[in-house]
């Protein structure tokens, strides 16, 4: 069937169909870096990194573009309250996120653009707004005149006079209009800046996206992505910028993903319950965290609770049984992922029925005769790789630790060799006694025909 997206520009879903089928072009926000990132900011990243995945199985060449800001002013305050320099402090947060993401099961982008490395191509998206009289200079800032811009707030849906009131907006004297947004701006010599026509300076945070996405991908790209947090301003000022700056629309389809909260509440410092990716990652597999993020369609909300991770845990632990289960029966040929996995997601990546098809599927090789085994652990296996699952080992899955448990193989092993020599002698309780021992380092053992498994007991 045909690829459908949901378009936030039309608000409808649309049939897509790429500009050119031999370069097909994708741009996703990436993270401002001055600390870890919240298990919110990978959501986009795990939801997009599928679709991208989902294209490169449909065109011979997809060239997707995610971005690191790292010219902002909480890089700026980061740095001052942390007595790191400001160089330093970027490039540590960049490589977290590319190490955490790369846990997640995220690939890398093909291109990485970073602020910094673009403030020729900003300085020129300035002068060309300003020759066509959509942007102002005013007191060393280049402003983008909202005025001069029919459709701005389309994208939101919103009007110019709603969206000045359901957001903060800087009230300057040098401003035309409160809506006006900052395109370049005025650095003191202690922040980092450049020299422009407008006097030493940095960019504005909107025109760093446009100029990034126009220099690699083209003038009009096919699709922008990002969470819902960046419809406005961010997003909204992306189209508007860019539609006055080359006369054509920057992106031909907009995709947002809903916001996540943390036990139906929302994600915020003053409340004090913002959960950070890195943390997770030290305290739960990996996988547990990119299914838990893939549970809800993308366009909606996300809840993440205690309750929600446990159950990811359940379902991943449920899957990898059976494929320790059936690994007497060899993988056959890589097959294609099933078609009914590929019609969920080519519907507008509807995940969670793509995760009730994978239950399908491994409930099907569970129950399938001997003969027909390898066929259907093989395309279990193949159509969760399209989903970033079940790629690990299944004996190592039920064998990983969290980072500092006492959990020792060696130590493990010995204990259930113990445990073996006393059923065998009939002793029972010498059994039962090895088995809570195991039990109290996180160990739970099961019995069967293969003989005794182990596997870390989920916390």
């Amino acid at each position: 069937m045909p690829l459908q997206l949901y378009n936030s520009l039309s608000r409808r879903l649309e049939i897509f169909t790429p500009q050119d089928p031999q370069r097909v072009t994708v741009y996703l926000c990436g993270p401002t870096v001055y600390n870890y990132v919240h298990i919110g900011n990978a959501r986009p990243a795990v939801v997009f990194d599928l679709l991208v995945r989902l294209l490169r199985r449909r065109y011979p060449r997809v060239v997707f573009a995610r971005n690191i800001t790292d010219v902002d002013d909480k890089i700026n305050a980061a740095a001052r309250e942390t007595g790191v320099p400001i160089g330093v402090l970027t490039a540590r947060y960049a490589q977290a996120y590319r190490e955490d993401m790369a846990a997640l099961g995220v690939a890398p982008p093909d291109l990485e653009p970073c602020a910094t490395a673009h403030i020729g191509p900003i300085v020129a998206m300035c002068r060309r707004l300003i020759a066509a009289d959509h942007a102002y200079a005013a007191a060393g800032h280049v402003l983008f005149d909202v005025a001069r811009y029919p459709d701005y707030g389309r994208l939101s849906g919103r009007s110019v006079e709603e969206l000045i009131a359901g957001a903060r907006v800087e009230v300057a004297p040098y401003k035309r209009n409160p809506a006006d947004f900052v395109l370049w701006k005025p650095s003191p010599p202690e922040l980092p800046g450049w020299d422009s026509p407008w006097g030493r300076g940095r960019p504005g945070w909107h025109i760093e996206c446009s100029a990034m996405a126009a220099a690699h991908l083209g003038e009009t790209i096919d699709i922008h992505a990002g969470g819902i947090d960046l419809l406005f301003p961010h997003h909204e000022n992306e189209v508007a910028q860019s539609a006055c700056a080359h006369g054509r629309p920057l992106a031909r389809f907009w995709l947002h993903n809903g916001m996540l909260t943390l036990d139906g509440r929302k994600m915020s410092k003053s409340l004090g319950n913002v959960l950070l990716l890195h943390t997770l990652l030290q305290q739960h597999p990996p996988e547990v965290l990119r299914l838990l993020l893939l549970k809800a369609h993308y366009r909606q909300p996300l809840d993440w609770s205690d309750a929600a991770l446990r159950q990811a845990r359940a379902t991943l632990d449920g899957w990898y049984g059976v494929l320790r289960d059936l690994a007497g029966a060899a993988d056959g040929a890589a097959d294609t992922a099933d078609a009914r996995l590929l019609t969920a997601l080519e519907d507008d990546l509807n995940t969670p029925e793509a995760l009730r098809v994978l239950a399908d599927l491994a409930a099907a090789a569970r129950a399938a005769a001997a003969p027909a085994q390898s066929a259907a652990r093989a395309v279990l296996r193949a159509s969760a790789a399209l989903l970033g699952l079940l790629q690990a080992d299944p004996e190592a899955w039920f064998k990983q630790a969290a980072p500092g448990s006492r959990v020792d193989a060696a130590q493990v092993e010995s204990l259930i060799a113990q445990r073996n020599a006393a059923r065998a002698a009939r002793d029972f309780a010498r059994a039962d006694a090895l088995r809570a021992q195991l039990a109290a380092i996180g160990v739970a053992i099961e019995d069967g025909p293969q003989g005794t498994r182990w596997k870390v007991a989920a916390s």
